[in-house]
């Protein structure tokens, strides 16, 4: 295989009509709210298959108001909004300090679909950060041990000693407390929902909140 950029992005594929088939949706089955959809399209990415559905990007803006993204893991949703946890002091977290708004999106490729969470973030009361933590795994909670996130790092060394140093504690001590991990709620005042489709008629459904609930409104794709 070649090592040209542009050549290889020429050979890939994507939802060739011939050889691919996607889900169908139809907008005005969708339910009235957002949440109920994406339960449900989430479900549907779970059973047909797709790896780490619950992984999501998430796009802050420094203070300069200069955008940043990555991607993380969805810690759960509901009417309070879509969670996910970080140290306060990391990247994202200082970003969110200085302007709490950010962006999700998820992409389930095996179904061709897309979507994307708009909203204002807050923090969760330190006992849930604390509850969603230690309900975890023992890797996640040593991770949230070693700490120093976005820091610079001196030496992979630094890191192992580190690590196993956490690995150990949070073996020993499964409720051992990480006073800056954070747990953090993006509500949303925007959802669309994206079915890809082979002959690029996409299905877009945005929900949009206002004052008495929510407005559903299609857009072009």
């Amino acid at each position: 295989m070649g090592t040209d950029l542009h050549e290889l992005l020429r050979t890939l594929k994507v939802w060739d009509p011939e050889t691919t088939e996607l889900p169908s949706f139809d907008p005005a089955t969708a339910p009235e709210e957002p949440l109920t959809l994406f339960t449900q399209w989430f479900a549907r990415a779970v059973a047909a298959g797709q790896s780490e559905p619950h992984t999501m990007s998430l796009a802050t803006a420094d203070p300069d108001g200069t955008p940043d993204v990555r991607i993380v893991m969805l810690h759960g949703a509901d009417a309070q909004g879509w969670a996910f946890a970080t140290h306060a002091g990391s990247r994202k977290g200082r970003q969110l300090a200085a302007r709490p708004y950010a962006a999700l999106g998820f992409y389930w490729p095996v179904q061709g679909r897309q979507v994307r969470v708009r909203g204002p973030v807050s923090a969760a009361p330190a006992a849930e950060g604390r509850a969603d933590l230690h309900a975890r795994s023992t890797g996640a909670l040593a991770a949230a041990l070693t700490g120093r996130q976005s820091e610079v790092l001196g030496s992979a060394q630094e890191l192992a000693r580190a690590s196993q140093e956490a690995w150990e504690r949070a073996q020993r001590q499964p409720d051992a407390p990480v006073p800056s991990w954070t747990l953090y709620r993006v509500r949303p005042q925007e959802v669309e929902f994206f079915q890809g489709d082979e002959r690029r008629r996409h299905v877009r459904l945005v929900y949009r909140r206002s004052e008495q609930g929510w407005a559903r409104e299609l857009l072009w794709p």
